[in-house]
């Protein structure tokens, strides 16, 4: 399985990438057309020979999961018609690794007891663009990712991924919850490097996040200030993303983008008036379609020298009310390792 690991990994460091360089979605492959299939394969489904620990049941017009046979540490359900899990489809699958749900109708209250909670050595759950109110538990503390992308989640209790210490990648976006409803639920996680709570109907960010994250993306909710010293606790945070929130300069702490692990920011679409203070070791700012009126250089470098100069390679403030114009004469020394200033 070296091959499809290999494209999971890809998949994650692309998006660390730039603003718009990272696509969302898993590479599964489809079933090898050789037409040999294993003959403890569930007749619904396809299990390639040269793969005989996977089985391929996605975008069969399935309405159910069918009995997954013992051997199984694979299974694709994608793009089909399940609308519920029934006890016993997984009494045989105690190696499964992967499980791949989405794109079904399934709701919260069709998962019975003895399903998904008996798979103690899963390791990634992708249940996306399906129906749940809540997640599904309890779940393996073998789990490393967890997607729940486009579901209708309202509730995330605070116990749900309790001792999971080797989670390393959280994708809640396109869902219903509120700053409240996920309180404490990331607290513990030892492993954490990504977490995506974008569109949401957060008014903060999430608290109680690990100090090992490495990418926090929460664009498209309503968060309106960031609190004084949240960043300060997340030492190795790389990709901070807030665009299309209500945030304000009074919303904006002094210095609290001023850390040195921060190589990404992106501010954009929210109501900014000023260049908020950064670090100089920042790569990429993005505050385009903002009501910025004045060029803050010395919010970009606090002083310019030969040894003293900002790293940003990427600042876009299109969509404000400043030009080039706008720029001190220092500009250009501060930028020196700019290769793109997008005004308009």
């Amino acid at each position: 399985m070296f091959a499809l690991g290999f494209f999971l990994l890809a998949g994650l460091l692309c998006q660390s990438l730039g603003q718009y360089d990272y696509y969302d979605e898993y590479y599964v492959p489809s079933a090898p057309l050789e037409g040999v299939s294993s003959p403890i394969c569930a007749q619904e489904c396809e299990c390639p020979l040269q793969f005989p620990t996977a089985m391929y049941c996605n975008e069969r017009k399935l309405k159910f999961i069918p009995i997954v046979p013992s051997g199984i540490k694979y299974l694709y359900l994608q793009n089909n018609l399940i609308e519920e899990i029934k006890a016993g489809v997984f009494d045989n699958a105690t190696e499964l690794r992967w499980l791949v749900l989405d794109n079904n109708n399934i709701t919260s209250d069709k998962i019975q007891a003895g399903t998904i909670d008996k798979l103690s050595k899963l390791e990634k759950l992708l249940f996306s663009y399906n129906k749940l109110t809540k997640p599904p538990g309890p779940l393996s503390k073998s789990l490393d990712e967890l997607k729940l992308i486009s579901n209708q989640l309202s509730s995330f209790p605070a116990n749900t991924l309790s001792g999971m210490e080797n989670l390393t990648t959280i994708h809640l976006s396109e869902n219903k919850l509120t700053t409240e409803s996920i309180t404490g639920a990331f607290k513990g996680l030892k492993s954490l490097v990504l977490l995506d709570v974008s569109e949401n109907k957060l008014k903060k960010l999430p608290s109680g996040v690990p100090p090992s994250l490495l990418m926090l993306y929460a664009d498209n909710n309503d968060i309106d200030s960031i609190p004084n010293g949240y960043l300060a606790k997340l030492p190795v945070l790389q990709y901070l993303r807030v665009s299309h929130n209500k945030l304000v300069d009074s919303g904006i702490p002094a210095g609290v983008f001023n850390v040195s692990s921060l190589l990404e920011l992106d501010l954009s679409f929210n109501k900014l008036k000023s260049i908020p203070e950064i670090n100089e070791s920042l790569e990429h700012l993005y505050l385009q379609v903002n009501e910025i009126n004045k060029f803050d250089l010395p919010n970009i470098c606090k002083f310019s020298s030969p040894v003293n100069y900002s790293r940003l390679r990427t600042l876009r403030l299109d969509g404000n009310n400043i030009t080039h114009s706008s720029m001190p004469d220092d500009t250009a020394n501060c930028l020196r390792q700019a290769s793109e200033i997008i005004f308009d």
